[in-house]
This record gives structure tokens, sequence and C-alpha cells, in this order.
């Protein structure tokens, strides 16, 4: 297959795009693959660390507000689809694939007026501009939760999951807690805001570390690197037990991930797909900061199943934090059913779906 596909700015985008590359290169060795991005996004450095070829588009979102900025959006949007074309014509794909962001916007659409068969996928519950954009113009659509299906067409749209959950599920780990001075053979907390840190995680966090330190359990709490610092201050004076790990960041996540015992954290469409996939039971804080809210909308999805507790990030407090930790880390049946509802949300195949969506396209 020569495939291009295009997704961008935040790792839920990129993530579930690599992890499709990686399937299609396990089943079909000789394809060819071009990733175009933004020039400015997270993509250009992780894909090109992936050894994919990659091509940079200039492009900028819209401005919620009305903005002279955003004559310049749509200069950079025109010039971007005559760029995509013809990127298009010379590498002549079978398929173009879209996974969000502002640059797959002009990609896909430029491959759909150009009768090239198209695919968007959505990872969130609420459906991002950009795929509500393409949606009128593409083939098929794959999303990631069965909440989004409504929001599509019903001809075009399909339920494959997320693609990055299949990626996670079928990888090896060798990770001991005992790597960070932790012991292996006790239950294991991972409290995480995201590779920013999120202050009001962070801040019941501390609230409640002298509490943590009293418990059989052990609690690892990734500050953020660029929070870090600031918190290493804060417990300057404070005793935290040998059953308390605090980092900055983890760079291994997906190996860490199936040692956990109950995971802490926000609940973006890629964390999700990573939980699920593993069936880790959850306590969800969804960032109210997101457009239309669609991390609370991401979360009930888990919480509706029994697979996840959640904490509105306004009643987040030390004393909310660790009142819902203990109930599941003290409490072996509880957590064990939520671990086997989640798993039975997982979508393990996910990366093989969207390939066979696309194959469906490309007849």
């Amino acid at each position: 297959m020569r495939l291009i596909i295009s997704g961008g700015g935040t790792g839920g985008h990129i993530y579930p795009a690599l992890a499709v590359i990686e399937d299609l290169m396990k089943q079909e060795p000789d394809s060819e693959v071009l990733y175009v991005g933004s020039e400015r996004g997270l993509e250009g450095g992780i894909v090109k660390k992936q050894g994919i070829k990659f091509v940079p588009l200039e492009i900028q979102g819209f401005k919620r507000s009305l903005s002279l900025e955003n004559f310049k959006t749509v200069s950079l949007f025109l010039k971007s689809v005559r760029k995509s074309k013809k990127i298009i014509k010379d590498f002549k794909p079978d398929v173009v694939i879209g996974t969000g962001g502002y640059v797959s916007g002009a990609v896909v659409y430029a491959a759909a007026r150009m009768k090239v068969p198209t695919l968007i996928h959505e990872q969130n519950s609420v459906v991002g501009l950009t795929n509500k954009f393409l949606s009128r113009f593409v083939d098929k659509i794959g999303v990631g939760f069965e909440a989004a299906k409504s929001q599509f067409s019903a001809k075009k749209v399909e339920f494959v999951g997320n693609p990055r959950a299949q990626q996670v599920a079928n990888m090896h780990s060798t990770f001991k807690w005992s790597d960070i001075g932790l012991a292996d053979d006790k239950k294991t907390v991972l409290i995480f805001g995201g590779s920013q840190g999120a202050p009001k995680i962070n801040s019941a966090v501390v609230s409640a570390i002298t509490k943590f330190s009293q418990r059989d359990y052990q609690v690892v709490f990734v500050t953020g690197q660029k929070r870090y610092d600031g918190i290493m201050q804060q417990l300057e004076n404070v005793q935290v037990a040998e059953n308390v790990k605090i980092l900055p960041y983890i760079d291994n996540m997906p190996s860490v991930l199936p040692k956990v015992d109950l995971i802490v954290g926000r609940s973006g469409a890629t964390s999700i797909a990573e939980i699920t996939a593993l069936g880790i039971p959850s306590i969800l804080i969804p960032s109210p900061y997101v457009t239309a809210d669609h991390q609370t909308k991401n979360t009930l999805s888990l919480v509706d199943n029994k697979a996840a507790l959640m904490i509105k990030e306004s009643d987040l407090n030390g004393e909310s934090l660790l009142k819902h930790i203990d109930q599941l880390m003290l409490d072996d049946d509880q957590r064990n059913q939520m671990a086997a509802q989640s798993k039975k949300m997982g979508v393990v195949d996910s990366a093989d779906r969207v390939l066979n969506l696309a194959r469906s396209i490309n007849k």
C-alpha cells in the first residue's frame, strides 16, 4: 500500500497515526508511507525519530474569537491545500488517512477533491472541528468511541477503537518497580497529570502525601517536568516515606503501565485507549479546559460501564483524592471487577480495523 497519513498538534493525533503505520509495515513490509504534518507541531520531531518520511506544511488553527489572525489562517489553509495536491500528485497514494489536527484538514480535503480514497479517524467522544469539516468530503470515518458515531453520517462511520490501544497491548514489558527503588510485590497506584503536569492534581497529591506515606500500597507521583522543582520545594520539610516515589516524568510509560494496579489522571483519548487495552482500573479527573468538555464525556463512557471512577476537578482536593484511591486500593474485589470491565472496553485490534476500513475504499 502507498499511504499518506496526516495528524498533528498533539500526541492524541500523532500516536494513533504512528500505530497505524507500524501495523501496516508489519502486514505489508513493502508499503511506502509519507507523513504530512505541521511545521510547528510535535509531529516533526516524533515522526522523524521513527525513520518515517515527513513533509511539513505551514498551517495554523482558527481563533475562536474575532481576530485578524483568522485571515492569515484561511490564507495558510488554501496555500497548504495547493501544496498538498502537489504532494499527492507526486506520491500517488492508494489512500489518505487523517487522524486530526489542523494540518490533516488541508491534506485530506485536497485528497478528497482529487478523488483519492480518504479516511479520517476521530479519537474523542466529541468530534473536533477539523474532522467535522472533513466528514462531508471523505469516504469513510473511524471513531474511537461509540458515542461519536451519532455525530457523523451513518453510511460513512464505523467504530474501530483507537489504534494506540493495539500498539500498547502488543508491547512486551520488562519493567520492574525495583528499577525505580520500589517493591515489586506491593500494589502500586500511578498518579499522572500528563507530560506538562496538572496543577490541581499535583496540589491534591501534595496535600495527601503524608497520608499516602502511611499506606501499605505504593504511590508513584509524576509531577510533569516543568513542575517537579516546585513540588519538591513544597515538600522540602515533609517526611515522605519509601512507599512514595516522586518523578518529573516517565519516558517509557507503555512499559510501566502493565505493572500498575490503579491509575489516576486525565482522560484524553490516548490515555483511555491505553488504559482499556491493558484493563487498568482508573480514577479519571477530566480537564475542564478542553474543547466541548470532551474529556468529561470520554470519562463517562468508562464510568457508565463501571470501568472507572470520576472526580470532577472542582471537587478535587487531598481528601477526595485519598478517599477514592483508598476505596479501590484497599478493596481487591472492586478493583478487579473494574479491571475486568476496563478490559472489556479495550479494542486491541483497532489499528487492524483502521487499515481494513482503508482497504475497503481502495478497491
